[in-house]
């Protein structure tokens, strides 16, 4: 049975492209931990039904997340209720975890 994690936190790029532009999700688990996955690992589990991801918003408004795929076929992450871009997830407060935010900034310099 799928896990639910709620994703409260990105790390963003400053790529255009839907498919580029979230390097990673992150959240809480219900102990209290801090939890985060590449954009790619958290494809991989949503695609294997290993976890389910949704964004909440205020009021308690639920959006799932499901994985998309360009014009290019690149995967990526967006909620149910967006276009083509991640809009939902980009709205998120940027991770602090300062793994993800190194790898990020390296990523986007080409590295």
């Amino acid at each position: 049975m799928a896990r639910y994690l709620r994703i409260r936190q990105v790390v963003k790029t400053e790529r255009p492209s839907a498919h580029e532009q979230i390097q990673a999700i992150c959240g809480i688990k219900a102990d209290g931990s801090h939890w985060s996955l590449t954009q790619d690992e958290a494809i991989a589990q949503a695609e294997d039904g290993i976890s389910l991801f949704y964004v909440e918003r205020a009021g308690g408004r639920r959006f799932d997340v499901i994985v998309a795929m360009d014009l290019h076929a690149h995967k990526y992450l967006k909620t149910i209720a967006d276009g083509e871009q991640s809009d939902e997830l980009l709205y998120l407060p940027s991770c602090h975890n300062l793994a993800h935010a190194a790898n990020a900034r390296s990523m986007a310099a080409g590295r």
